[in-house]
């Protein structure tokens, strides 16, 4: 029987395109065999600045059903996928704020030896894809988490050309996730399950 694996997909999204790939990521986790908790971040933005963009006030409206992310969430998993789109080349305030919670489960040592990835989007091919992911995966060190992203060990990866996770060019919000991206969901969802679960039985075998 395989090693149970459970995964928490801990995305925040504004206007969408971050929630369509984290419920892609959370559905191919699940078909590669592991328990997979769906978790948003929450929304510290005014409802004013919510409804001055209608696509943002729709994802809010949407997404209502979601439950928000919790720190035992991460003492619950095995592996973490974050998802956030750009703000300048770094990770949103909002995500951020929901990691700057787990001061106490560092301390304890309950954010190490899991494994971790991470997904994006911008609104250009050049607005911080890459810079976002490596500011994320930044704090994965300080966890002591065991980093697992794509690179290119999959035909795919040479046609998005991201090795550092999935990721999305959404324009102004009018370019809408396609096949390419959740092609590289895909990959990168099969891959944290099976490494995830190679590293939770071996570890398990040397105790």
């Amino acid at each position: 029987m395989p090693t149970p694996v459970n995964v928490a997909v801990i995305y925040y999204s504004s206007t969408g395109t971050i929630t369509t790939i984290a419920k892609a990521m959370a559905e191919d986790a699940e078909r590669a065999g592991a328990q997979v908790r769906l978790r948003r971040a929450a929304e510290l933005a005014p409802q004013a600045a919510i409804d001055s963009n209608p696509a943002w006030a729709e994802n809010v409206t949407k997404t209502a059903g979601i439950p928000e992310v919790t720190p035992d969430d991460m003492v619950w998993a095995d592996a973490v996928i974050f998802g956030t789109p750009t703000r300048f080349g770094n990770i949103t305030a909002q995500l951020k704020q929901f990691i700057d919670t787990l001061g106490g489960l560092w301390q304890s040592g309950q954010l190490a030896d899991k494994v971790y990835s991470g997904f994006t989007s911008t609104a250009t091919a050049h607005g911080g894809q890459e810079s976002t992911l490596l500011a994320l995966y930044n704090t994965i060190h300080h966890f002591g988490g065991i980093l697992v992203t794509p690179g290119y060990t999959d035909p795919t990866k040479f046609v998005d050309g991201n090795p550092y996770g999935t990721s999305h060019i959404a324009g102004q919000g009018d370019l809408p996730v396609g096949e390419q991206t959740l092609t590289a969901v895909r990959v990168q969802a099969e891959r944290v399950v099976k490494f995830t679960r190679a590293i939770k039985a071996g570890l398990a075998a040397e105790s």
